[in-house]
């Protein structure tokens, strides 16, 4: 019996090699390393920054390295891998910049602001600005892009929630932040069970406490005494981790809701 013909090195090592990638948050944190990853795999980068155009630009030389170093098939277009520095403040903001923007056939989405305050104290902005940028944005962007990856056969959205937001539970203090980045796994679950036969696959993933820039020393400390193991989870581990399943042919994840908290007990 033949044996199955395995891949060229070049295209194992380069999976993501001709998909064109979205990833919104990418300036920093989980964000800046998913591009990394992705650009290590090949894949064509559309980076979003928010306001600083400094960690924008850093985070695209790092991802142009990390591509710089994977191997490109033989016959390959030259790599490309672009920045949009573009603050959100609704989903018009960027949903109005989309279609000049070309097409994607990965959507990742590591973005969106957080709240911490008890409920008597949330006001109806924080719930209607967490509401919208939490998960109307990414819902939105998702709805957006599904036609195209639909018509090409071929579609990966990673959704990026919150801790412990796999499942409903209790918040005491960010309850409102908690409740839209749940909402992602319906999200997540509804692309997979309604698009899988056209090549689309999606997951939500639900980071632990991560060490990134944004987070002070005395929250680093007070995180990692709270973590397993007394460490927190290194983006770069989440980045791979995410880039692994959106790499993966075929996508067996596609619908799950995925803990990355490493056994986190709150």
């Amino acid at each position: 019996m033949d044996r199955p013909q395995e891949a060229p090195d070049s295209l194992r090592a380069a999976p993501l090699a001709g998909r064109r990638a979205l990833v919104v948050g990418g300036s920093g944190g989980i964000g800046a390393a998913l591009s990394r990853a992705l650009a290590a795999r090949g894949a064509d980068l559309l980076v979003h920054g928010g306001t600083s155009a400094a960690r924008l630009e850093a985070s695209l030389a790092a991802a142009r390295a990390a591509r710089a170093a994977c191997p490109a098939p033989s016959g390959a277009a030259a790599p490309s891998i672009e920045g949009l520095l573009l603050p959100i403040a609704s989903p018009a903001d960027l949903l109005a910049r989309l279609p000049a923007l070309g097409a994607f056939d990965i959507l990742a989405v590591a973005f969106g602001p957080f709240v911490q305050k008890p409920l008597h104290e949330t006001s109806a902005e924080d719930w209607e600005r967490l509401a919208l940028l939490d998960l109307a944005l990414p819902g939105a962007l998702v709805s957006a892009l599904l036609p195209g990856m639909a018509e090409r056969g071929y579609g990966r959205i990673a959704l990026f929630g919150g801790t412990r937001t796999d499942a409903i539970r209790a918040y005491a203090t960010n309850a409102a932040y908690a409740a839209a980045k749940t909402g992602l796994g319906v999200l997540a679950k509804s692309v997979a069970a309604e698009y899988a036969d056209r090549g689309i696959a999606a997951f939500a993933l639900c980071p632990g406490f991560v060490e990134t820039e944004y987070l002070g020393e005395g929250l680093k400390r007070e995180l990692a005494a709270r973590a397993p193991g007394k460490r927190l989870v290194p983006a770069a581990s989440i980045g791979t981790f995410a880039a692994e399943l959106i790499a993966a042919e075929p996508c067996l994840a596609s619908g799950a809701v995925i803990n990355l908290d490493a056994g986190l007990k709150l």
